[in-house]
């Protein structure tokens, strides 16, 4: 049986945190695990639309991030995830404030992912909710790709094998 290696996981936040695209927005991926992300974000006037409103590409942007997130630790270490599609409904316009984005695996086949997200203010208000579905193709994009793409050194095995001590041999 294979267990996720929380110094990875710890290493992969720290490293996708400081990508480029992740920085340019100001989300950060605050937690990570076997079927589940949340993504947090303040709004700063770079995230308004030329109305005054939230631009529909960023609820996309933290859609995207969540689910992709939500499956990556279900997935084997060479594997990469390239998004093929992502769904978002549009729920409700904001202005300002905090936005929290819970990302939740339907499933992972073994070579499609499903999974969805939906982005809350700080009073629990829905504010959009989508769906993605994403490939998972050995060897590209993979996080160790990550890595040398952004110059950090090599991050902690994903997995840790233990024994499920209720095999029988």
């Amino acid at each position: 049986m294979k267990t996720l290696n929380p110094d990875h996981i710890k290493a992969v936040l720290d490293l996708i945190n400081q990508g480029p695209y992740f920085r340019l927005l100001s989300m950060n991926v605050r937690e990570i695990g076997k079927g589940f992300a949340k993504v947090e974000m303040d709004i700063e006037n770079k995230h308004l639309n030329p109305f005054g409103g939230i631009h529909g590409g960023v609820y996309s942007s933290l859609i995207d991030t969540a689910t992709y997130w939500a499956v990556y630790c279900d997935v084997e270490e060479n594997a990469g995830l390239i998004s093929l599609d992502i769904k978002v409904d549009n729920l409700a316009p904001v202005k300002e404030g905090h936005l929290v984005v819970e990302g939740k695996r339907i499933k992972v086949g073994r070579t499609i992912c499903i999974a969805d997200a939906s982005i809350i203010d700080s009073r629990g208000k829905y504010l959009a909710h989508g769906t993605s579905k994403q490939m998972i193709i050995p060897g590209l994009q993979t996080i160790a790709q990550a890595v040398s793409a952004m110059g950090h050194k090599p991050l902690p095995p994903k997995f840790i094998n233990t024994i499920n001590p209720d095999r029988k041999r």
